[in-house]
């Protein structure tokens, strides 16, 4: 795996991250996941494993998420023997889910089907839904995109109060805990299993990552300030990479939201000079007002002279 920082700009003086740090705006691929706050005296050693673990810590908190909210709909998920399988299947085959009768949600469990076969269809009730749907929506808003654009920062510290407030919610819906064999129990244990996922792709091992900016491989026996100098007060714009992709395209010269702004300029301006060209009309200089020798016929008394046959 490859884990690469890619930058668009040198060094961009700016109001948005604190002075005399160094804020570095992480992205994968075409997307913007988080800022991050640190100093030109840090070792790249420690930078890669910092920025990594918020990376991963981000996946997992949005994975967690993805599984609370079906845990919400249709209640704990059925052992791994039992999953995809009809109610006939279920009864030919005399299996029997041993975890039902222990994880109960609290308050009780509404059944509420699970069409695809994943889990028993024993969903907590309104009340203790409520406090799930909640609590992601809470986890999520720490670590979102949108941080991006308030211009603050994520730590390790905020993904790891994401990921708390997921446990806390869930041990308070499920007293008696979740299965082992539970995805989401699987994730707060750190034993998940992401093998022929699309959520495998997305993860960076921090022992196979490295750092790029500005077309550069920063090495880790180096410091930052080796490769942007000792301005603390500098914002790089950088991408996460895997290893055997080759280098991370180049940044272009005019993002999205500027793009958008040129057009709309341009529109704008293309309107004007549209009404402009549809104005450009001298049938008003015909006009009585528009005769310079108006108050000089007016004081000769020519002013009401017609010309022409009667």
């Amino acid at each position: 795996m490859f884990f690469a920082f890619f930058a668009c700009t040198d060094s961009i003086q700016g109001s948005c991250f604190p002075a005399d740090m160094v804020q570095l705006h992480v992205k994968r691929g075409e997307e913007s996941p988080f800022l991050v706050d640190t100093t030109v005296d840090v070792s790249l050693e420690t930078l890669t494993l910092q920025v990594t673990a918020i990376y991963n810590g981000i996946l997992k908190v949005d994975r967690i998420c993805s599984e609370i909210q079906e845990l919400a709909e249709h209640g704990i998920t059925l052992p791994p023997n039992m999953q995809g399988l009809t109610d006939d299947q279920i009864v030919d085959l005399k299996l029997r889910d041993g975890w039902a009768d222990k994880c109960i949600p609290s308050g009780g469990a509404e059944f509420k089907k699970d069409e695809i076969g994943r889990r028993n269809g024993h969903a907590p009730n309104e009340r203790m839904k409520e406090v799930l749907k909640k609590t992601v929506e809470e986890a999520k808003a720490l670590v979102s995109k949108k941080q991006v654009q308030a211009g603050v920062c994520v730590t390790m510290e905020m993904v790891k109060e994401a990921l708390d407030q997921l446990r806390g919610a869930t041990m308070i819906v499920y007293p008696m805990g979740l299965p082992p064999h539970d995805p989401i129990r699987m994730e707060f244990e750190n034993q998940e299993d992401l093998s022929g996922t699309q959520a495998s792709l997305q993860v960076i091992l921090p022992e196979e990552a490295q750092l790029w900016w500005a077309a550069k491989e920063l090495q880790r026996g180096k410091k930052l300030q080796d490769y942007v100098g000792k301005n603390e007060k500098t914002k790089i714009v950088v991408k996460i990479h895997k290893r055997g992709q080759g280098a991370p395209a180049r940044e272009p010269p005019v993002n999205a939201e500027e793009q958008k702004q040129m057009m709309l300029h341009y529109y704008r301006r293309q309107e004007e000079l549209k009404k402009l060209e549809e104005a450009d009309d001298d049938s008003h200089l015909q006009s009585e007002w528009a005769d310079r020798q108006a108050l000089k016929k007016q004081f000769q008394g020519l002013s009401n002279i017609k010309w022409g046959p009667r």
